[in-house]
């Protein structure tokens, strides 16, 4: 069950017209933080970025079914039984911490844009750039400017 204040987040970028799949940020966000906190683990980052969208479509957040699979647009409502819950909780406790870690995040983002191509990585820089603003620019130019210095070494 989703925190209230996530679901209370998540339904005011609903109001301001925000993209589901912004809305659904705010439970992966809220999953990444369960897994930092300890309450359980996560096998990969794509997990729990999983579990985190999966929580964002049963709190009614209008996003496309997963990739893959006989899945339906709308599943049914059933609940898993007690049993099966507790398994689920069980596992997931016993998974690693560490893979929600900032490195491991950034290799999970930096995967899924390669996968994206080029010209998908160039049109989101595009857009960063349109929607940053001066100040955040020119730190993001600074930084860049150092990352290149660190590799040249």
């Amino acid at each position: 069950m989703p925190e209230k204040r996530t679901i209370k987040k998540a339904r005011r970028r609903a109001r301001r017209g925000q993209s589901p799949s912004t809305q659904a940020g705010e439970f992966v966000r809220e999953e990444i933080r369960h897994v930092r906190e300890g309450k359980h683990g996560a096998r990969s980052a794509k997990q729990a970025i999983a579990i985190g969208l999966s929580k964002a479509r049963r709190a009614g957040v209008k996003l496309p079914p997963p990739p893959g699979g006989k899945g339906r647009a709308r599943p049914s409502r059933r609940r898993p039984s007690a049993r099966r819950s507790r398994a689920i909780q069980r596992a997931l406790r016993r998974e690693k911490h560490s893979s929600v870690s900032h490195a491991a995040l950034a290799r999970q983002a930096h995967r899924v844009a390669v996968r994206r191509g080029p010209w998908k990585r160039h049109e989101a820089a595009m857009k960063a750039v349109r929607t940053k603003g001066p100040a955040v620019r020119k730190a993001a130019a600074r930084k860049a400017a150092k990352t290149r210095a660190r590799h040249d070494r």
